[in-house]
């Protein structure tokens, strides 16, 4: 049986990071907690359990996971997000994973809840992840605040079943002051980019995001918070291009 590495990265996640912590109990040999100096109980939490635990100025989502990876021991890896956890279904296959793996990185499917409500439509399921991988096969990419798991031209993937349970946003608020964060970011790697403020940009953005969210993606079928969600979305998209305007002025 391999030995699995376990990696979380955290900052004032007292909310979630004992239930993440759980569900990963019966899978990790080793659990690697990289923390950016957290002001709330984090630490204290992860003191209940088998955790290694390190520090790390925060410099980028991307950043501050492949250097998680840098404390691990072994060479099979497991990442998670602190408001993660794994489903029963996903922690009994990772444990038959673990006596036959044969791929270099495996990918599952993650189930997000918005305000206590499981979103299936809208674009949001199945949102596919890479999360399991061999180490030196795969890094940490994307563009931040997005990371995504990058594999190397000649690894080999596969997919198992389970759902990987993200609770995202306990209120609209909270998806609203992200998006508020967020926007303020896309925007500037838009402009550095070369990208600049289009009125007809802003018009087609925003109509064409909720049109493709509520309807093409079925977001409706999630009631009122799917019309919230598809709202969110094409608010975002209207924020990232006026907030182009005010940085390229």
């Amino acid at each position: 049986m391999i030995k699995l590495s376990v990696t979380i990265i955290t900052f004032n996640e007292e909310k979630n990071i004992r239930r993440c912590l759980e569900s990963v109990l019966a899978v990790a040999d080793e659990i690697i907690v990289l923390d950016s100096y957290s002001t709330d109980q984090t630490e204290n939490i992860c003191k209940d359990f088998p955790v290694r635990f390190f520090q790390n100025s925060f410099t980028g989502h991307i950043e501050q996971k492949n250097k998680a990876v840098e404390f691990t021991t072994y060479d099979h890896l497991l990442s998670l997000d602190a408001d993660e956890e794994l489903s029963e279904t996903l922690k009994m296959n990772i444990l038959q994973l673990k006596e036959n793996w044969v791929r270099d990185a495996y990918s599952f499917n993650r189930l997000t809840q918005f305000c206590g409500q499981w979103i299936r439509y809208g674009g949001w399921y199945p949102d596919t992840k890479f999360r399991l991988w061999r180490k030196g096969k795969a890094e940490w990419g994307g563009t931040n605040p997005h990371d995504k798991l990058i594999l190397g031209q000649e690894a080999t993937s596969g997919f198992i079943e389970g759902d990987l349970r993200h609770y995202s946003f306990y209120t609209i608020n909270d998806h609203i002051n992200q998006i508020n964060k967020f926007s303020y970011i896309k925007a500037q790697q838009m402009y550095q980019k070369g990208k600049r403020f289009s009125w007809w940009m802003l018009f087609f953005s925003v109509t064409f995001k909720f049109f493709k969210t509520y309807f093409l993606k079925r977001g409706f079928l999630d009631g009122f918070y799917g019309f919230v969600i598809s709202m969110n979305s094409a608010y975002s998209n209207f924020l990232k291009h006026v907030k182009l305007r005010e940085i390229s002025k």
